[in-house]
């Protein structure tokens, strides 16, 4: 297997099924920071309490404008019983055919049991990972390198700059009687 991808490298991109079938691409997020975690399985102990943790600090990560995302092997139907259970608020998506094909483009994929690693990445606006963390498979890595990264004022500054240019667009389309939608 590669090595983790580390900040600096351009995130690979994927089309993945969400909980209700829908395909979720890297290039439709463009313009917004993307944070991706893999994690082994749905309904595992530490799995579980990782991504309710992460559904807790949700709003966080919005008003950072970021998009929170979670990847495992598991198909969208365990999915959406999982998500459903748990009640989050953040889409799951499918690795799971060909099995593990995103984890392995991000070095995140464990061949001795066929499952995810719990590795963490922060991606930019622009697509480049800023942020990369491999975590023991039985720690729950938590929030706290997800949101430093986040909060980092250069960082921040790149999200603002492209949300206020994507304004400016969206207004002089109006201006010039163009739809915004």
């Amino acid at each position: 297997m590669p090595p983790l991808l580390q900040s600096g490298a351009a995130a690979p991109a994927f089309a993945l099924a969400d909980t209700h079938g829908a395909t979720v691409t890297l290039a439709e997020l463009r313009g917004k920071p993307v944070v991706l975690a893999f994690y082994p399985a749905d309904w595992s102990p530490v799995c579980g309490d990782q991504m309710a943790l992460y559904n807790e600090v949700l709003p966080v990560f919005q008003n950072l404008g970021a998009e929170m995302l979670g990847v495992s092997v598991d198909s969208r139907w365990c999915h959406a019983a999982f998500a459903e259970n748990r009640r989050l608020r953040f889409r799951l998506l499918a690795d799971f055919e060909p099995k593990g094909a995103l984890a392995r483009r991000y070095g995140a994929y464990r061949e001795q049991d066929g499952t995810s690693e719990r590795a963490l990445f922060v991606i930019d606006a622009a697509g480049v990972i800023r942020w990369s963390y491999l975590s023991p498979i039985d720690v729950n890595p938590g929030a706290d390198g997800i949101l430093e990264i986040l909060g980092r004022t250069e960082f921040s500054r790149r999200w603002n700059l492209c949300k206020r240019t994507r304004h400016e667009r969206q207004s002089q389309r109006i201006e010039a009687g163009g739809r915004t939608e």
